[in-house]
């Protein structure tokens, strides 16, 4: 399954050339379920901000809203992928452009916990706080480490300190307190998502540079995000960490204190 709709219309093969040939844009996905999703208001805070940067607009959030809502209205259980580029000027502008909507729809994701082993490798994207389109670099990286026999990739700056994971945030455990690598990366909706729900739950929560070392140091550590949040991480390079179906339960139940909403 795959229907995709350009401003709130099945987009045409003309329309979807753009996208396919040019690299410019920026999206955010999300899990809807018959027509509710989680925390929608930060999804499309990520695309206003996202457009800002990269077209220099504003965002009619409302419109992107209603285009959303049109295309997942009877489709069911679906991961959307909301994209904005330019059908007029691909490449940006020198002046503010109002970007053009793209919905897509696949099969839903499933919140998968076998746990995975990562490849730590120095690594950092372009504009890392926003959600662009530019994935050729970590879609690289994580190719890499399948190939080397793992699971995914660990991004490290120049500087040593850990930040996120190819399509993912990355989290950590000492046994009490959940800690987030403070580098340049995407804050991503779920981690958001998660700090609200812990807060809730009383587990504390804490944002500081973490080398590889004290990052590998710490009980547990986790990935997350929009389709799942709290894949559990096996091992980092040769560093074992302790699997702790507990923490995997706790931030499940973290993520449902946000209830689903109708788009």
């Amino acid at each position: 399954m795959l229907r995709t709709y350009v401003n709130g219309e099945p987009g045409t093969a003309e329309q979807l050339a753009v996208p396919a040939v040019v690299n410019y844009g920026h999206f955010t996905s999300l899990q809807v379920r018959d027509g509710h999703t989680r925390d929608l208001d930060a999804h499309l805070r990520r695309l206003a901000e996202g457009t800002r940067e990269l077209f220099g607009s504003d965002l009619d959030t409302g419109l992107v809203r209603e285009y959303l809502r049109q295309a997942v209205t009877g489709a069911g259980d679906v991961t959307a992928r909301i994209t904005l580029f330019s059908l007029s000027a691909p490449s940006g502008a020198d002046s503010p452009v109002p970007p053009d909507v793209l919905v897509t729809l696949r099969p839903p994701s499933s919140a998968l916990d076998t746990p995975v082993r990562l490849r730590s490798v120095r690594y950092e994207r372009v504009l890392p706080e926003v959600k662009h389109v530019g994935t050729f670099g970590l879609l690289h990286h994580l190719r890499a480490a399948k190939r080397a026999g793992y699971d995914d990739a660990l991004f490290v700056t120049a500087e040593g300190i850990v930040s996120e994971a190819s399509v993912w945030n990355a989290g950590f455990f000492d046994g009490e307190t959940v800690v987030w690598p403070q580098a340049p990366q995407l804050s991503g909706t779920m981690r958001l998502l998660l700090d609200r729900g812990l807060a809730e739950l009383g587990v504390p929560t804490v944002t500081r540079p973490l080398s590889l070392a004290e990052a590998t140091a710490q009980r547990s550590a986790f990935l997350c995000n929009s389709g799942n949040p709290g894949l559990p991480v096996a091992s980092v390079d040769d560093v074992e960490l302790t699997v702790d179906a507990e923490l995997t339960t706790l931030l499940r139940r973290a993520c449902e204190r946000t209830p689903l909403e109708r788009i």
